[in-house]
């Protein structure tokens, strides 16, 4: 009886894990089209095991003695997210900002001061002139006279006389400004980060990571994530990517990929509701024995 229970507490095991993957892989599949997404994937481990014999080394006089252990279940052992490169989609607006290679953006709630970092570029000029996100959050780089100054990247101001007339961006991440007296200037740079450990990255939702400091940013201050001025953040350098004004970052959810783990989940699934279903119906027939 007692080893019945413990195949209906597998079974259990089984339904509750293999659901969680089947969310992991749903929201993978929600989220073919978001841009900037990081595809993530479940790893399943064995639980604890019920000890019906211990090992024993051998002796003069008696071999050694193999261990015997029944499994209880399995459970989660993780969900990893994959970082890989995501395609580069042409959008047309030159304030769309895609990474060819590493590093992430990093963007500041100037309401509450909170900090986060994206691979999504989808940025836009507001009515002060700085540069955002879709949540208004502003993009962090140099700014100010000489590039001298941490902060938000920031529209400067024309001379005298003149408009301003277009603004690009540089694969170095440099936002140049044209004017219509016939000049430019280069007033910001857009930096990117890098880390150490990526995973420690945590998803926030609306395609911003948190978790920086525990991820290891390169190139920060001990105890910071924070630009700091000629520290190598400036894209193209110290193994970071390349800036491409007018596309955004994909998506790198693989369909394919995708539908076929949800096929063997699905299965899984499957099969630790059969062991609840087996199970019950030979407890069954135990208790009939009675009448």
């Amino acid at each position: 009886m007692s080893t019945l229970i413990g195949t209906l507490g597998s079974g259990v095991s089984a339904l509750r894990t293999f659901m969680k993957g089947l969310e992991v892989i749903g929201n993978n599949i929600a989220n073919v089209n978001t841009s900037g997404y990081k595809s993530s994937s479940a790893a399943y481990s064995d639980t604890f095991s019920n000890i019906l014999q211990r090992s024993a080394p051998s002796s003069a006089t008696a071999t050694n003695t193999e261990a015997l252990a029944v499994g209880t279940g399995v459970k989660l052992g993780g969900i990893s997210t994959n970082f890989s490169q995501g395609s580069l989609q042409t959008t047309g607006r030159s304030s769309d900002l895609g990474v060819s290679g590493e590093g992430y953006f990093h963007v500041k709630n100037s309401g509450d001061g909170t900090e986060f970092v994206t691979r999504d570029g989808s940025f836009r000029w507001d009515d002060q002139g700085k540069l955002v996100n879709s949540q208004g959050y502003r993009v962090q780089g140099l700014t100010g006279d000489g590039l001298g100054t941490v902060g938000d990247i920031t529209l400067g101001t024309p001379p005298v006389g003149a408009e301003l007339q277009s603004v690009s961006f540089d694969k170095n991440g440099n936002v140049i400004e044209f004017y219509s007296d016939g000049s430019s200037a280069t007033t910001n740079q857009v930096l990117l980060q890098n880390f150490t450990d990526q995973s420690a990255l945590v998803k926030e939702g609306s395609n911003l990571f948190s978790g920086m400091l525990a991820a290891g940013p390169v190139g920060a201050a001990s105890g910071s994530f924070a630009f700091q001025v000629g520290t190598g953040n400036a894209p193209g350098a110290n193994g970071l990517g390349s800036i491409q004004s007018g596309t955004v970052e994909l998506s790198n959810v693989d369909l394919t990929e995708q539908f076929s783990s949800l096929i063997t989940t699905q299965r899984s699934f499957q099969a630790g509701s059969r062991l609840i279903t087996v199970s019950d119906t030979i407890l069954e027939d135990i208790v009939n024995l009675k009448r």
